[in-house]
C-alpha cells in the first residue's frame, strides 16, 4: 500500500493560490530589472514609478491616532485589517517590496474655478468626470505585472489601487513619489497633486529608493484655509465628518444641516484644497482618454442631472466613480446644491418634482432646498461668496 500521509517523502501539490517562488537574481540583475520596468511603467502610462520595502509602522501609528478621534466618520472598514494595513508581508504572504507608481488623471481643457462660482452648474470631482480610476489603473497595474512576468519567469505578485486596505500614500511617500501635504494628498514638486496611486506587491527583493522627507508645505495654509467646511483639524489631519468629498460619495445619510450651505455647487466630491494648492499651479495633464468628461458632466447644470431617471443614472455612470453614491445620494447631493443657489422659478420647479419621491433622506433634503430658496428669496440673501477666491488673484491665474 502506497504512503499518502502527510509524513511522506513525496512533496505535497502547493496551495491553487500559492505565489510562485520568485527567482534567484543577483543584485546587477535586480538593477537592471527595475530600470526595464521603470521604462515599462512609462509605457503603461505611469508617470513616475518607485521601490520601497513596506513596512510602515511609524504611518500606522498615526492612523490609530486618527481612528481614536472619529476622524474616519461612518467608515468602520477604516479600523479593519488591523496591522495589515501597514504590515504588507502581513496582507500578502512572501511579499518583500512595494512598486509604487501614480497616473496623472486632469484633463487640461475642462474649468475648475469658473465652474464653482457658476450656482446653476455642476461641481464633480475632476478624477470623476471620466472612466473610473480603479478600472483604468488596475488593468495597467496587471499588464505591467504580467510584462515583468514575461521578462523573468513566474513570480508572487498582488495589484492594488485604493481598494484593500493599503496605506498608499506614506507608502508612496517612502517610494520618493512626493510627500504629504497638509491637506493629506501626496504631492510631487515638479508635477503637483493630481494624479491617483497604485501598487504591486511583490516577492522581488529589487533595489529600493530613498524616501522623499522635504516637506515643501513650509508656513503655507493655503488648502486648510480654502476648505470650506474647516475640515482640517491641524496640519495634515483631516477630519471626514466635515470633508465634502466623504459626505457626498461615501455618506449615505442626511448630511448634517450645518455643513450643507457651505457645500456650494459640489456634488460629488470636492477639489478646492487642490485648487488653492501653490505645486499645483503647473499641473501635468493627463494622457488618457479615459479621464476626459463624460456626458458633459463637467459643463452640466444641476437641473439637467437632477432630472435623471434611475435609469439614466445607472446607464451614465456605468463604469464611473460616480456610481459609487448611488441614485439616492445623487439626488441629495443635486438638492442641497440646488438649495444653495438662486431662487429661480427652474430651481424651484425641480425641486418640487421629487417632493413625493420614495426616499425619505431625499424628500428632507428637497424640503431643505425649498425653504433655502424662499428664504433667500424673501429676505434677499446673498450667495455665499467661496474661499477659495478670498485667495490673491494671481495666485489663481492659472485657474479657468
Amino acid at each position: 500500500m502506497s504512503d499518502t500521509s502527510p509524513s511522506s517523502t513525496a512533496a505535497a501539490p502547493p496551495p491553487q493560490d500559492a505565489a510562485p517562488t520568485a527567482p534567484n537574481l543577483s543584485q546587477q540583475q535586480l538593477v537592471e530589472l527595475k530600470q526595464q520596468i521603470q521604462l515599462l511603467a512609462k509605457n503603461y502610462g505611469f508617470a513616475d514609478m518607485g521601490v520601497v520595502n513596506p513596512q510602515l509602522e511609524g504611518a500606522g501609528a498615526r492612523l490609530q491616532s486618527w481612528l481614536d478621534k472619529g476622524y474616519h466618520a461612518a467608515m468602520a472598514y477604516m479600523a479593519e485589517h488591523g496591522t495589515k494595513r501597514y504590515r504588507a508581508e502581513e496582507l500578502v504572504p512572501g511579499t518583500v517590496r512595494a512598486i509604487c507608481l501614480n497616473m496623472h488623471y486632469l484633463d487640461p481643457e475642462i474649468t475648475t474655478k469658473s465652474c464653482l462660482e457658476d450656482d446653476q452648474q455642476a461641481y464633480v470631482a475632476r478624477y470623476a468626470l471620466g472612466r473610473d480610476y480603479h478600472k483604468l489603473v488596475r488593468k495597467r497595474l496587471a499588464q505591467l505585472a504580467k510584462a515583468i512576468e514575461g521578462l523573468i519567469g513566474p513570480y508572487g505578485f498582488r495589484v492594488f489601487v485604493d481598494s484593500a486596505p493599503v496605506m498608499e500614500k506614506p507608502m508612496a511617500q517612502q517610494a520618493g513619489l512626493g510627500w504629504q501635504g497638509k491637506n493629506t494628498l501626496l504631492i510631487n514638486r515638479k508635477t503637483g497633486s493630481w494624479f491617483v496611486l497604485g501598487e504591486i506587491f511583490i516577492n522581488l527583493p529589487l533595489p529600493t529608493d530613498e524616501p522623499y522627507d522635504k516637506d515643501h508645505c513650509s508656513r503655507c495654509t493655503a488648502c486648510m484655509d480654502v476648505c470650506p467646511t474647516n475640515a482640517f483639524p491641524e496640519p495634515y489631519v483631516l477630519d471626514a465628518n466635515k470633508c465634502i468629498a466623504y459626505l457626498t460619495i461615501e455618506h449615505k445619510g442626511a448630511i448634517p444641516i450645518e455643513i450643507r450651505p457651505l457645500m456650494g455647487n459640489r456634488i460629488f466630491g470636492c477639489d478646492d484644497c487642490q485648487l488653492a494648492c501653490p505645486w499645483n499651479r503647473y499641473p501635468q495633464a493627463t494622457v488618457e482618454n479615459d479621464f476626459k468628461p463624460r456626458h458633459n458632466l463637467d459643463q452640466a447644470s444641476l437641473i439637467e442631472l437632477f432630472n435623471w431617471t434611475a435609469e439614466e443614472f445607472d446607464q451614465r455612470t456605468q463604469g464611473s466613480p460616480i456610481r459609487r453614491s448611488g441614485y439616492e445620494g445623487w439626488l441629495r447631493n443635486i438638492a442641497v446644491a440646488l438649495g444653495n443657489g438662486n431662487p429661480t422659478a427652474a430651481a424651484k420647479a425641480a425641486l418640487t418634482s421629487r417632493l413625493d419621491y420614495a426616499s425619505e433622506m431625499v424628500q428632507e433634503h428637497v424640503q431643505w432646498a425649498l425653504q433655502q430658496l424662499q428664504l433667500r428669496a424673501e429676505l434677499s440673501i446673498p450667495l455665499e461668496p467661496l474661499p477659495l477666491l478670498d485667495i490673491e488673484a494671481r495666485k489663481l491665474k492659472h485657474l479657468r
